[in-house]
């Protein structure tokens, strides 16, 4: 059976070894500071009482708060809890912002579940966590089933129970309860920041043809800011359930549009082209940025694209990653996503110092943390030449956090 920290262990293990640490170390390091772990009841519409289990990893906050989302899915668990908090502590410490690692988690399928029913169960979670949450210990977001409306219930209950009106203790809020702007389009426009990087380091030749993978908020976003960018020419993008291709170049604003208004692709006039298809383009950049695991040992060796931008959650396994080796260029996703966890702690310092950032502003420092981040990246590849993109992503978010733990040479 699959278990995410043995995968988190996997792919830590290079990182901790060019450092110089022992295994002892890395040991160490996949256990969190605090694992709360509640059952949470809430009395349905039809009277009847609901039970299920709710946590809440805090892996490390050496550099700030515990910072991550919470997630609705029927199939959270524990150690998936535990692995993604410590993916945020990597995440955080990369992108250099004041926030540690943290993850949540209820074991619910929200959409079995009314609106009212939400609702008691997000003040529920929030009134078992009540004790270690806090704009200075730890902050919550959304994640995979929640949204802005949940975390504006959250952010209602704590204000009761503790008093604290300065509504920083989560983020990922509508705009008129807190809220950011440039929230929305953050992880798509982090990813391109670093695309862009990229290119203009390598002074690869454009345009550069673009395969995206998933419509969703962040796919949709990046198809978007490739409008009026002559450096990518788009030619697939696919969602859930259909796609579209044509060699010769799609319109991304229509693209989004169709998206927009008719809720897939079908219909858009270009040859249909299905997920896994997708994947195995000629393409110069393969943008997967819907679901984990689609690049995996089954398809990796048929993998055509030059550069892979993860703007997903784990979309390359590590079987992968040994495969693509040498052929294709990985930005990893703890870098090439990291665009929405850093303006959600933009949100948060707004929040603390009571201020209304404009998009602009918001966005303007977003593009210089990507570009510092790319920049730690590339020093360190001189001392590390032969290490991959992921491991040295992980290499730099590792000496943030490891800086008081020695080096076995």
């Amino acid at each position: 059976m699959f278990n995410p920290l043995d995968s988190v262990r996997i792919q830590l293990s290079s990182a901790f070894n060019q450092l110089g640490y022992p295994e002892s170390a890395l040991e160490q390091f996949l256990i969190p500071d605090n694992l709360e772990e509640h059952q949470i009841s809430i009395t349905k519409d039809n009277g009847e009482t609901f039970t299920t289990t709710a946590y809440r990893s805090e892996h490390r906050n050496t550099l700030g708060p515990y910072k991550g989302g919470i997630r609705f899915h029927q199939d959270v668990h524990k150690d998936e809890v535990i692995a993604l908090s410590i993916w945020m502590s990597l995440k955080n410490a990369l992108v250099n912002i004041p926030m540690g690692g943290g993850k949540g988690g209820v074991v619910v399928d929200p959409k079995s579940l009314t609106k009212t029913e939400l609702e008691q169960l997000s003040r529920e979670f929030v009134r078992k966590m009540v004790n270690i949450l806090g704009p200075h210990k730890d902050v919550p977001a959304p994640d995979v089933g929640t949204t802005p409306e949940i975390m504006s219930w959250m952010v209602d209950e704590f204000e009761k129970l503790t008093g604290d009106t300065t509504k920083a203790t989560f983020t990922g809020k509508p705009l008129d309860n807190g809220g950011s702007l440039g929230r929305n389009i953050a992880t798509s426009y982090g990813g391109k920041v670093v695309l862009d990087a990229w290119v203009k380091l390598h002074n690869l030749e454009t345009p550069l043809t673009v395969a995206v993978q998933g419509m969703g908020n962040v796919g949709g976003g990046f198809v978007q800011l490739l409008a009026n960018d002559p450096k990518y020419k788009l030619v697939a993008v696919t969602d859930s359930s259909s796609g579209i291709y044509n060699p010769d170049g799609l319109d991304p604003q229509a693209v989004f549009d169709h998206k927009q208004n008719s809720g897939n692709l079908s219909g858009f006039n270009a040859d249909p082209i299905t997920n896994p298809d997708l994947l195995l383009l000629a393409v110069d950049i393969l943008v997967p940025s819907a679901l984990e695991g689609v690049i995996n040992a089954d398809n990796a060796n048929q993998v055509q694209a030059k550069i892979i931008l993860e703007l997903a959650n784990g979309p390359t396994t590590a079987q992968a990653d040994d495969i693509l080796h040498g052929k294709t260029i990985v930005i990893p996703d703890i870098l090439a996503n990291a665009g929405g966890v850093a303006v959600s702690s933009f949100e948060w310092e707004q929040n603390l110092k009571n201020e209304n950032w404009t998009e602009a502003d918001v966005l303007s420092r977003l593009t210089t943390t990507m570009q510092s981040a790319m920049t730690d990246i590339a020093n360190l590849k001189e001392q590390h030449p032969q290490a991959t993109l992921r491991q040295l992503a992980q290499m730099v978010a590792l000496t943030r956090l490891l800086k008081d733990v020695p080096a076995s040479r």
